[in-house]
């Protein structure tokens, strides 16, 4: 299910919209290029980074993702234990095998190039990859935005999905089999009263009429054990510090032991649930920060609040947590996830972090208030609530770097879902919808001035001991592609 596939991504970290995407689309590209071009006449390959890409892609490490792209590696397959290499040959050797297939002289200075105070007109997050022949006539070209989540589209495709949605054409009008289409919130609730049934069950009903019903637990099964491994390494990581240059310290293991033994002294302690929450969070965005494997929900920056929620289920709610409690579960919150794409947008590049760790929380939101029995009203007022108090947050990471304050914002995210899910089953009226809030979000991050949304140009960003990103970026020769370092 195309849906599914666009709400949660199996891939590495640190952004899902500055790693994932730009990944993605440089291997695209490519397969793209070589069924259109002589591929022996290609000589050399640039990578033009615009706007937000461009602003904060060395702390992203958004050029170790087009690198690894243009090798042909994928998010969710390549090695991890094997990236460093492969950037390290690329660096020493100045060449680089274009999907595995063809070798051509390649400068990391030269064909990647940044462009940081230039935005395309389309979107924050655009990318301009070309090849060229031995004389340097420019064999082909094509543009490519990442626009949240690790979702990716060629020039083309947005604009036709923008002209598609300003003249309300259905975007999946292909799947035509397929009599559940919402584009709204109320017309999820309308569907849901129409089959009698919760948000899962309707995304279940929808999985059966596309004949996919395998497809998607198999690729929910997918996403789920991969954040359950990504919460036991996080916790279990024997990294001390986090790399970017920030010297930011790994915390889960220390808080998991602080943890375990609070367990023997302070059983009792009902305070220690936000602990454990907070603890399944920081694992996450821990490995995530450390480019290692993680899930886009929706997004990386926002990895940890979902699987956070889910694994405070699995630890207090253990034995009504079923398996398939939990597809259930990242069936809601796919639904609600879809939502946010459809009526505003998941990228922090276009919304500030209202897009990212705002939407995960309304997602966690929706789906635990369902497990714990929430009729599919109070699903979409737990929604609403998790939404409602992160509108405006801004994203200004320091140094661009995916940790301060991105790791701590998931902790809040996954508490904040936990309690709007808690308040949304004391009663079904809710005098402010969810599409209201979604649509109230859309017009908070098109407001927001463009330095709070992912740029590293405002807010924390230029306000902490390292100083502004953009300064930072000026400082080539303090920077090693092999280590992703950035002088502070």
């Amino acid at each position: 299910m195309s849906i599914i596939n666009e709400v949660f991504k199996i891939g590495i970290g640190p952004s899902s919209s500055h790693t994932v995407g730009p990944m993605r689309a440089a291997r695209c590209y490519l397969r793209s290029c070589f069924n259109e071009v002589d591929v022996s006449s290609i000589t050399r390959v640039t990578v033009e980074l615009y706007g937000s890409l461009a602003l904060t892609g060395l702390g992203h490490a958004t050029d170790k993702a087009v690198l690894l792209g243009l090798l042909g590696e994928g998010p969710a397959t390549v090695e991890i234990n094997k990236i460093e290499q492969y950037l390290s040959d690329i660096k020493k050797n100045k060449e680089i095998t274009l999907l595995g297939k063809h070798k051509i002289a390649f400068n990391i200075n030269n064909d990647l190039i940044y462009y940081f105070r230039e935005a395309l007109p389309e979107h924050a997050n655009g990318m301009v990859l070309s090849v060229y022949d031995s004389q340097g006539e420019k064999l082909h070209s094509d543009t490519y935005f990442s626009v949240g989540g690790g979702i990716i589209r060629t020039k083309q495709e947005y604009l036709e999905e923008q002209e598609k949605q300003v003249s309300s054409e259905p975007v999946n009008s292909n799947q035509s089999e397929n009599k559940i289409i919402f584009s709204d919130a109320k017309t999820l609730l309308a569907l849901c009263s129409e089959y009698d049934c919760s948000i899962s069950q309707l995304m279940w009903e929808m999985a059966i009429q596309l004949k996919q019903v395998d497809e998607a637990k198999t690729y929910l099964s997918d996403v789920w054990d991969t954040m359950q491994i990504c919460v036991e390494n996080g916790i279990q990581s024997s990294e001390s510090i986090l790399p970017g240059g920030l010297n930011v310290q790994r915390r889960a293991p220390a808080l998991y032991a602080q943890l375990k033994e609070k367990l023997v002294n302070m059983p009792n302690d009902p305070a220690s649930i936000f602990d454990w929450v907070s603890l399944f969070a920081i694992a996450v965005n821990e490995e995530n920060a450390a480019g290692h494997r993680v899930v886009t929900a929706p997004t990386n920056g926002s990895a940890g609040v979902i699987p956070a929620v889910m694994h405070y289920l699995k630890k207090f709610h253990r034995q009504e947590f079923t398996q398939q409690k939990a597809l259930d579960f990242l069936m809601t919150a796919t639904a609600i996830g879809s939502l946010y794409q459809k009526g505003a947008s998941i990228s922090a590049a276009e919304m500030g972090c209202q897009g990212e760790i705002g939407v995960s929380c309304s997602m966690a939101s929706a789906a635990l208030c369902e497990f714990m029995g929430g009729s599919p009203q109070q699903v979409a007022n737990a929604a609403e609530i998790g939404m409602e108090h992160h509108l405006g947050m801004t994203c200004d990471p320091i140094n661009g770097l995916v940790q301060i304050p991105c790791i701590e914002r998931n902790t809040m995210g996954a508490i904040k879902a936990i309690n709007s899910a808690r308040l949304s089953l004391t009663r079904d009226e809710q005098k402010i919808t969810l599409d209201q809030v979604i649509k109230t979000m859309f017009e908070t991050g098109k407001d927001m001035s463009e330095k709070y949304k992912e740029t590293a140009l405002g807010g924390l960003a230029i306000h902490s001991q390292c100083g502004s990103y953009e300064e930072s970026t000026q400082k080539t020769e303090a920077y090693d592609i092999t280590q992703n370092q950035v002088a502070c």
